[in-house]
């Protein structure tokens, strides 16, 4: 393994301040991130700055990274190469070591000297943001490429936010408040740690036709006085595509007809509730108002009788 010249990584001189590191790596992290960045082998060189960052960033890690540049002893002997030389690190009798093991090690074992297990870096924050989706998307399943704004750490105080575009497959039969789980995709950690896991909330869009019930789709059906009255086959709109419906003789406004199984899928499948809502004809003309008035003078009804009006 060749040495790694954690300066060299970041850009830096070895008598860089604190602020000229943490400067340098955030271009960098910027400019290499996976998520965005098009620069060929972006997310080894995206590991690299972190390493590095995790080093120097830190006062007393840098210590003793600088410290083995001469002639470290914690348990084995270990001189690694001159700065640049990149010539492979030996340890334990000639045996080839990765330089960035054999410091980690060293380094657990001159700063921790309680006995305990090397601390591990710590995970980096879950992130749960809402996105809006299509009843479409929900029923049919999609694959959408979603912006999203996600926490990117503290500037002043104040919470710092940063775009982000991500593809994410949404699973056919999800409901309001959904969550999908986006492994890896949250906060990234502050030393060397797995990155943390970004959750999306599932809003859904407002629907010309359909209001949401869990996996129910409840739909105001508009039908006729004599389709009401008589009865009669209708044609309604589901997410699957148009179906018939019977509507029966006498049926009243209000009145929940159900389409078995046409809503949103699952073990069991939503419905289809279709909402009885019977509209009158316009008095347009002549003709129309002597039919109306020839249905008040024949039908005598009464439709306030159950308020004994």
């Amino acid at each position: 393994m060749q040495y790694k010249d954690y300066y060299k990584t970041l850009g830096v001189a070895r008598t860089a301040t604190a602020d000229e590191i943490k400067r340098a790596y955030r271009r960098l992290a910027r400019k290499f991130h996976p998520d965005v960045s098009k620069e060929p082998d972006a997310e080894n060189r995206f590991k690299e700055i972190n390493e590095a960052n995790e080093v120097l960033h830190d006062p007393k890690k840098r210590a003793a990274y600088d410290a083995l540049g001469t002639n470290w002893r914690a348990g084995q002997e270990f001189r690694p190469p001159p700065a640049g030389a990149g010539a492979g690190a030996q340890a334990n009798g000639g045996e080839t070591t990765d330089f960035a093991d054999l410091f980690a090690n060293i380094f657990d074992r001159a700063f921790r000297s309680d006995g305990r297990e090397p601390r591990r870096g710590r995970r980096g924050d879950d992130h749960t943001v809402k996105t809006t989706i299509t009843l479409e998307d929900a029923y049919h399943g999609a694959t959408r490429q979603i912006t999203v704004e996600v926490p990117d750490g503290v500037v002043n105080g104040q919470p710092r936010f940063r775009s982000r575009t991500l593809n994410v497959r949404i699973p056919e039969g999800v409901t309001p408040g959904r969550q999908i789980r986006l492994a890896g995709q949250g906060g990234a950690s502050a030393n060397g740690g797995a990155a943390g896991d970004l959750f999306l909330e599932l809003d859904f869009a407002p629907h010309p036709h359909f209001t949401l019930d869990g996996k129910d789709l409840k739909l105001r059906l508009p039908v006729a006085p004599w389709e009401a009255a008589l009865g009669a086959t209708v044609t309604v709109p589901t997410p699957g595509g148009a179906v018939s419906l019977k509507i029966p003789p006498s049926s009243q406004s209000g009145q929940k007809l159900r389409l078995k199984g046409r809503g949103l899928p699952g073990l069991p499948p939503g419905d289809v509730i279709a909402l009885l809502e019977i509209v009158n004809p316009p008095v347009i003309n002549d003709a129309a108002r002597e039919l109306y008035r020839l249905m008040a003078e024949r039908l005598a009804f009464n439709p306030r009788l159950e308020l004994g009006m």
